[in-house]
């Protein structure tokens, strides 16, 4: 819903503190332990932070896309494994319900979603299907009224702690690509259903990544999301409202890191003088302000548009592809404006560089952004809107 600038302030403010004063702190405990603490997640819930992007009817606080954005702004001021807490039950893991779901599922599901008493996760990424989505392999055969789900998942967000998974299928083995694909929920307890062991990863400990695997699971057929041979439509969908909140995310971080290397600038002396006063030092954290600054324009230009009805593909693509790119450069110029003391852990500087490397990664890489974003300039000129 659209909310009023003082409400939105209010929220905004509110989130700001809680990163501040409560993930902040926290960011070398998560790294060490590779968990985020209970009690942190808890005041999340008790923020609505698991419902930002689910109605109001089901329990959540519905903003529209432009406010969540600013929310997500915040949110990357701290670690990223913070937000990808929650990041799923906001984005990718519930939306397709959101979107797409009849009533019941939203009934049966939403709320629980909404105040982190349910965690969603999304499931599309195979070993042999991740850019190309449409060359899945994972099937779900009908058998009377239910569907048979055999295949493997992988690299899937919050699966060791989901109790349903958005997971797209081939339903139709005798069509190829994204037609023969279709959406369901499946919850955690399905017989069949197992997860595997959490990945060691790069960057973003704290937040896990598992696979995850059917055998003979056997799932209502009034689990599917929209109708049969839809799923790649609800797919990216999903991802469409998904790459603005990542990109929103990533920006995040950008303003954190040019913080960090403004303080630190202005207290490092070398030559006699702090390093800020050395231009080579001014002009890489002038170019982060500047990417940066565009990257937040995009965003907020782009989820005005969503809010008011547009097909934001485009604009989704080109945003993400932008917004993640300028962060890493952002990370690599932190790490550089810090010399030493970048590259060792005291500072945060080598892990925020870490973290931010999946960005350009997840949810669509910047070549499959490369892609989409020709594709549907094609497709305007085609149409004769270019």
């Amino acid at each position: 819903m659209p909310f009023d600038a003082e409400i939105r302030d209010a929220l905004i403010e509110q989130v700001r503190r809680f990163v501040t004063e409560k993930c902040v702190p926290a960011e070398a405990e998560v790294s060490e332990n590779d968990e985020v603490p209970q009690s942190i997640v808890d005041e999340m819930k008790a923020l609505g932070l698991f419902g930002i992007a689910v109605p109001e009817q089901y329990g959540g606080l519905a903003l529209d896309m432009e406010t969540e954005c600013l929310v997500a702004f915040e949110l990357g001021k701290t670690s990223p494994a913070f937000r990808s807490v929650a990041g799923t039950n906001i984005g990718i893991g519930s939306q397709a319900l959101v979107l797409f779901g009849t009533e019941a599922q939203k009934e049966r599901w939403l709320p629980g979603v909404a105040s982190g008493d349910l965690i969603a996760s999304f499931a599309l990424t195979e070993p042999e299907a991740g850019s190309d989505a449409a060359s899945l392999t994972t099937k779900a055969i009908r058998d009377g009224d239910d569907y048979v789900f055999n295949g493997t998942k992988r690299y899937i967000t919050n699966a060791n702690k989901a109790d349903i998974f958005t997971v797209m299928a081939r339903t139709d083995p005798d069509t190829p690509g994204a037609k023969g694909v279709s959406a369901f929920v499946v919850e955690r307890g399905t017989p069949g259903v197992s997860v595997g062991v959490p990945e060691k990863k790069m960057g973003q400990q704290g937040a896990h990544i598992c696979d995850v695997i059917f055998e003979n699971a056997r799932v209502p057929a009034a689990n599917m999301i929209g109708k049969e041979g839809e799923g790649f439509k609800v797919a990216m969908s999903v991802l469409d409202k998904g790459r603005l909140h990542i990109s929103a995310v990533a920006t995040g971080v950008s303003k954190r890191l040019i913080r960090e290397m403004v303080h630190y600038a202005l207290e490092r002396k070398q030559f006699g003088k702090p390093i800020f006063e050395h231009q080579m030092i001014q002009a890489m954290i002038a170019d982060s302000q500047a990417e940066t600054y565009a990257a937040e324009c995009m965003i907020l230009d782009a989820a005005r548009r969503r809010d008011a009805g547009e097909d934001v593909t485009l604009l989704a693509s080109s945003t993400k592809l932008f917004a993640t790119e300028a962060c890493g450069r952002v990370a690599d110029r932190a790490v550089q404006v810090f010399g030493g003391a970048g590259y060792v852990s005291d500072y945060g500087i080598e892990r925020f560089y870490r973290d931010v490397r999946i960005f350009r990664l997840y949810e669509g890489t910047s070549q499959i952004q490369q892609i989409i974003i020709a594709r549907e300039l094609a497709r305007a000129a085609k149409a004769g809107k270019l």
